[in-house]
């Protein structure tokens, strides 16, 4: 399922405080616009711990991806307990729960199992898919008479 036109993960290095063992707490990845609109944030990567992994990988704990348009408001909110994050192939996967929500609140979705390829915005979602969508509320039209 293509999903996530607009969510981008600064793939080459975790900004953490990293221990020589390869964990860090804390951690956060910003990535940036072009030019001209170089001062704003595009996206947001954020875990509560990160740990270096043999192959190369991130295992990341409490995943928080915030994704933002080029006005600053929020686009969308991605969180999961945890995942891996392939930064050499730019992928992101897990068997882990993963609750996506827009900025507006408007539009919602839930599963167990991703895997999210930054190379072309695409999102797979495995099992137990579920949606909410939630309509503008609408003002009372004042009735004519």
């Amino acid at each position: 399922m293509a999903l996530l036109g607009g969510v981008a993960i600064c793939g080459s290095i975790l900004s953490a405080q990293q221990p020589p063992f390869g964990w860090g707490k804390n951690f956060s990845v910003p990535e940036y616009y072009d030019p001209p609109h170089q001062n704003q944030m595009k996206s947001l990567l954020a875990g509560a711990e990160a740990q270096l992994q043999a192959d190369g990988t991130f295992l990341i704990k409490e995943l928080k991806l915030e994704t933002y348009r080029e006005n600053g408001e929020r686009e969308i909110v991605v969180m999961s307990p945890e995942c891996v994050y392939d930064s050499a192939r730019r992928v992101a996967s897990s068997a882990s729960r993963l609750q996506i929500q827009t900025g507006d609140g408007q539009f919602s979705i839930e599963g167990e199992g991703f895997l999210w390829q930054q190379t072309n915005f695409s999102l797979i979602i495995s099992n137990h898919v579920h949606t909410t969508i939630r309509p503008e509320s609408r003002k009372a039209e004042p009735s004519k008479s």
